[in-house]
């Protein structure tokens, strides 16, 4: 009998549970499980600067689940091969070097995942074949109640269509065993080799939750999210709060690099309910598992319609100001120093400060875009531009009234300031309150007037004497540091 050697080809589905690729019909003699770190991500994220597209904190995310699914995959009995460069390049390569009998991979929303995909399609032999699996997803395809093409127009009307007809199916345990690896090369290169910025990167230590890569994170994270802290139970009520570990699910990183499915959120939620009982926040978790799968399917249907129909504009002054958390609004620039110095930011403060660029500071929605892909640990292409998008009010359900007054916001969901205080120091030496909101109403010196001042936030600044009542003397500091 003539032996044979598939290749797993991993993209974001590093996990073993739940994973299609890692289930055979006729198993092969041999495995080499691969996965290629695009050279793409290194190269400059907007032309005419060196900021990578992948930061260094979405990098480490990424390295940290690779080094665990590694491990997993050395107790099954094969291994994980490692390399940088042209993904498609890399797979068809080692196709020919080993005569693969087969390349087994996911199938990716991503406009450039999948154009590697068909060229490695295209330029194998008629010998071996590329088999494109479904993974991670809620729903399989042929299950919805649509054809590709009749994709609807509205998350709303997608989220009663599937409600209706669909069925969540049961996720797959890990497999016990896997097939050896071949005769052919090993390698896993250290991160410093690859980023030495990220080798030595840590998440500030005033973040709420520290993000570990791997899938048994991800799986001790969910657990102690849904039974220990009831999250299923509160999650509803709590999930717009800016502060602390407890407020959200935080699941987003380990879905966004498949280290966890969404069928396994999908049950963990429903043996949850099987205990205690269907509650609004235990299906809210759920409504936002479809929220992720109704981007997947746009993404999937629209390809490079997601990315606009032209090149993001050029960077400027206000564009900088933003990301460098320099706007002089503090709800929008303590966001923007979590976001740089954690690589995560809660779903609140995303939709604020996305709003603020697009709407208020007039800035192209696609270099915000591009921020959020070089600095979050939770990107992926779907949400990530799919979120941009709605609230940029173009796309599938374009509309233009989606703004966000920021500073109503602020006094919403931070109405002591903590939040601001909380990454913004200076602001500690205003009394919790509105205040610390609009410090440039108390102390002009100190403070400088925000990029813009909005005519929707007049109702909301505070009257001037009320504000120079309720602050001390005057503090000449740089609130950004």
């Amino acid at each position: 009998m003539n032996s044979t050697t598939d290749i797993v080809w991993l993209q974001d589905d590093l996990r073993i549970a739940d994973n299609p690729l890692f289930r055979f019909t006729a198993r092969p003699s041999y495995l080499l499980c691969l996965f290629v770190v695009d050279e793409q991500w290194l190269a400059p994220l907007i032309e005419g600067e060196s900021t990578p597209r992948i930061g260094p904190a979405r990098l480490r995310f990424l390295w940290q689940s690779l080094m665990e699914l590694r491990g997993e995959l050395l107790q099954r009995g094969s291994d994980l091969l490692v390399r940088i460069g042209k993904p498609s390049n890399v797979v068809i390569e080692l196709s020919a070097s080993l005569n693969a009998r087969q390349i087994r991979v996911a199938e990716h929303p991503g406009v450039e995942e999948n154009a590697h995909i068909q060229a490695v399609v295209e330029a194998l032999p008629s010998e071996t074949t590329v088999t494109c699996m479904e993974s991670g997803r809620l729903f399989e395809r042929h299950a919805l109640p649509f054809e590709q093409a009749a994709l609807p127009e509205s998350f709303s009307a997608f989220r009663r269509s599937v409600e209706q007809e669909c069925t969540v199916p049961e996720n797959r345990c890990a497999p016990v065993t896997l097939p050896p690896w071949p005769e052919a090369p090993r390698g896993f290169p250290p991160l410093k080799a690859v980023c030495e910025q990220s080798a030595t990167w840590q998440p500030d230590s005033r973040q709420g939750y520290v993000y570990r890569g791997g899938e048994s994170a991800a799986h001790i994270r969910l657990n102690d999210y849904i039974w220990r802290q009831q999250g299923a139970e509160t999650y509803k009520k709590t999930r717009n709060g800016l502060l602390g570990a407890s407020f959200s699910t935080r699941v987003s990183p380990w879905l966004a690099r498949g280290c966890l499915s969404a069928r396994q959120v999908y049950a963990a939620v429903k043996a949850w309910e099987a205990e205690h009982g269907s509650t609004e926040s235990s299906y809210w978790i759920t409504f936002e598992l479809l929220w992720r799968e109704y981007f997947i399917r746009v993404a999937e249907l629209e390809g490079a319609k997601m990315f606009g129909s032209r090149q993001p504009a050029k960077l400027c002054a206000t564009f900088d100001a933003w990301r460098n958390a320099a706007t002089g609004l503090p709800f929008v620039d303590a966001a923007m120093l979590e976001l740089r110095h954690t690589g995560w930011l809660s779903n609140r403060a995303r939709q604020n400060v996305a709003s603020f660029l697009v709407k208020d500071l007039k800035v192209d929605w696609r270099l915000g875009a591009l921020w959020f892909e070089h600095c979050l640990v939770d990107y992926d292409v779907a949400s990530n531009w799919g979120n941009w998008r709605y609230i940029a009010g173009v796309g599938r359900d374009p509309r233009q009234d989606r703004y966000f007054n920021v500073l109503k916001q602020a006094g919403h969901y931070d109405p002591q300031g903590l939040y601001v205080a909380h990454w913004l120091k200076p602001l500690e030496n205003f009394p919790p309150g509105l205040a610390r909101h609009q410090p440039w109403r108390v102390n002009a010196l100190a403070f400088k007037a925000p990029y813009v001042e909005p005519e929707q936030w007049a109702q909301w600044l505070i009257p001037y004497q009320e504000a120079v009542t309720t602050a001390k003397p005057p503090i000449l500091t740089n609130v950004t540091k």
